[in-house]
């Protein structure tokens, strides 16, 4: 069968093949056998390859099997002790029978090197496999709790029933092989980081979406979007495969909000396929509208179907070169075959010709990021020349910007996300600056979501943008989010930032034809220092304080319970339902007070049938946040 013997040629090609293992077994057109079977059988045979290199050798079946060769041996030897399904060959296939021939010699020698790893089973033979054959940077199992269907505390009693609770990330990472342990993480509420290597794609939790696999860094824009039931609908305009759509679902869900959608688009049919399977498993369908096919950049902004959208989540392709880094596969161990004249006893006929090279020229690089694109499907692409990758990254931030100057053109949109997982400058902090610079955000009076204004997990997280990719403007550097895959922290390379417009991100209006109060330049409503709006149409404080007081005696904002003033509940009325009743320009109504209390009452509905409301001696700041903007 070709399984092995294409399987074998790849992984002993002579030369420096260009790209990673997986790039090239994916890539390659004349492959016979499914290259998802091929590229598994390379994975783990060379992750078991220390220890049945051993087997093979001390079993002497190369000497005995003359027409089996070193990589050949590995491989069926693999399927034979390893693989449950084992050789995937006829039970008359004459390399199945030459390993079968020595079942006897071959499964004592897997239990002698079992046994020389001081391992009591196979289970733990193999996660010192596991351990032994890692590469690169090692990251927790990160796992979101769906909150639209479950709660931590749950899958703490379910599926993580059993595990150590420890502090930190590190503290998972460092935890000796074979360990159940999590922490709870720190920066994205419902998140849980656990065990490397744990799987978690057959517990019930994950076939019924309450847990969801989804790597901390990808958290981040949802989060930072920060959805709340007075920002309207959401749209999400890159949506497949629908991590970061259902995490603004469990978000919206999570403050109760019944009115909000979100509007997820997916150009590509296929992957839309892939969306609306993760969307209903997720349990959000009812509320997430999925456009199959449709390309945002098509879209409309002014379509009234999107009137209430205030809040955009854009995370376009991009080069991928915060997750795919050196080459994918441990070292290829390969035992030693019958001695020959030509070879000494240092010759070094285990490691394929250019694999020291290529192990150098990773060493060399460990610190670069690698010259890899990947597209939606996850195909990879490998450049040769810093030119050309150049000139595609110069090629996918321009298809990046354009799609946020798009988002900014939604009439009624207020704050923006945009991220990428790339470590390339040219997606990131360039995007961020050419798009704060351009005439639309300008125009529309967008800026960049300072630090300080972030919500606290993501003021809270250390690694920031690069200041000098920020033209040396610290202020947008601190802004930016950025994540690296080999820093210790356990997240794949990603960037995010915020964008905002407005007073406190809310909408800017240049004609200011719905609002009655006065705003400055950038739109923002002038507030005197007491917080109170100036009205359009006399000039004058909406409210005057000094009003509010009895036979002249002036009342102050901050005068709380313990000044007699007002009840435990406060001091404006209230519906059955506990909600402050507010007039046309929003303003609340006050109570009656002291002994005057029937002549306040005449004195209210008569204002009430007048003009504005009055504001009442209560601590404006806590219970009267301003108008709506």
């Amino acid at each position: 069968m070709s399984l092995y013997h294409e399987t074998a040629a790849l992984l002993t090609a002579t030369g420096a093949p260009s790209g990673s293992i997986k790039s090239r077994i994916f890539g390659n057109k004349e492959l016979k056998s499914p290259p998802a079977q091929v590229y598994a059988l390379a994975l783990e045979s060379c992750k078991w390859s220390g220890v049945l290199k051993e087997v093979v050798e001390n079993a002497q079946l190369l000497q005995t099997e003359r027409k089996l060769t070193p990589a050949l041996a590995i491989l069926l030897v693999h399927d034979y002790l390893v693989n449950k399904s084992g050789i995937a060959l006829p039970q008359t296939h004459g390399l199945r029978a030459a390993i079968e021939r020595h079942k006897a010699r071959l499964g004592s020698e897997f239990t002698r090197a079992r046994l020389r790893r001081r391992c009591a089973t196979v289970d733990e033979l193999r996660a010192v496999v596991e351990a032994e054959s890692r590469t690169g940077p090692v990251h927790p199992r990160w796992i979101r709790v769906n909150t639209i269907k479950s709660t931590v505390d749950d899958q703490l009693e379910t599926t993580f029933k059993g595990f150590e609770i420890v502090p930190s990330v590190q503290d998972v990472i460092s935890a000796p092989v074979g360990s159940k342990t999590l922490c709870l993480d720190g920066h994205v509420p419902n998140l849980i980081a656990a065990s490397p290597g744990t799987d978690f794609t057959k517990t019930e939790a994950y076939k019924t979406g309450a847990i969801i696999l989804q790597d901390k860094a990808s958290c981040f824009p949802a989060y930072l979007l920060d959805p709340r039931p007075e920002d309207g609908d959401v749209i999400d305009a890159c949506a497949a495969p629908g991590n970061k759509t259902t995490h603004l679902a469990a978000i919206i869900r999570g403050r109760d909000s019944t009115e909000q959608k979100i509007y997820a688009f997916e150009k590509d049919r296929n992957r839309a396929k892939t969306l609306d399977m993760m969307v209903k498993q997720a349990g959000s369908d009812s509320f997430t509208v999925i456009h199959r096919g449709q390309d945002f950049l098509k879209v409309d902004p002014g379509d009234k179907a999107y009137k209430k959208v205030t809040a955009l989540l854009l995370d376009p392709s991009c080069s991928g070169s915060g997750i795919v880094g050196r080459d994918d596969l441990p070292d290829f161990h390969l035992p030693e075959g019958p001695v020959k004249a030509s070879a000494g006893k240092g010759d070094k006929k285990a490691a394929p010709a250019g694999k020291t090279d290529r192990k150098r020229k990773r060493e060399d690089n460990e610190n670069k990021p690698p010259a890899v694109v990947v597209d939606d499907d996850g195909e990879t692409t490998e450049f040769t020349s810093e030119k050309d990758l150049n000139a595609r990254i110069e090629a996918l931030a321009s298809f990046q910007l354009t799609l946020l100057l798009r988002a900014f053109t939604f009439p009624h949109a207020k704050k923006i996300t945009y991220s990428t997982c790339s470590v390339y400058a040219g997606e990131n902090e360039h995007v961020v600056l050419k798009a704060l610079s351009s005439e639309i955000a300008k125009n529309q009076g967008w800026r960049i979501l300072a630090r300080d204004r972030q919500i606290r997990g993501m003021q809270e997280w250390p690694v920031r943008g690069d200041v000098d990719a920020c033209d040396g403007d610290e202020t947008v550097a601190e802004a930016c989010i950025r994540t690296y895959r080999d820093d210790g922290r356990g997240v794949m390379g990603f960037f995010v930032a915020g964008f905002v417009r407005g007073d406190d991100g809310s909408e800017v209006d240049a004609k200011d034809d719905e609002g009655p109060f006065v705003r400055d330049e950038e739109g923002r409503i002038i507030r005197d220092g007491e917080g109170i709006p100036t009205l359009k149409a006399t000039g004058k404080k909406a409210v005057d304080l000094r009003e509010l007081g009895e036979d002249g005696e002036e009342m102050h904002i901050g005068e709380g319970p313990e000044s007699g003033v007002v009840d435990d509940e406060g001091p404006y009325v209230r519906d059955a339902d506990g909600r402050i009743i507010r007039d046309a320009q929003g303003m609340p109504t006050l109570k009656p007070k002291g002994k005057k209390k029937k002549k306040q009452k005449q004195k209210k509905a008569k204002a009430a049938s007048s003009g504005p409301a009055t504001v009442d001696t209560e601590d404006a700041v806590d219970e009267w946040g301003g108008f709506e903007d």
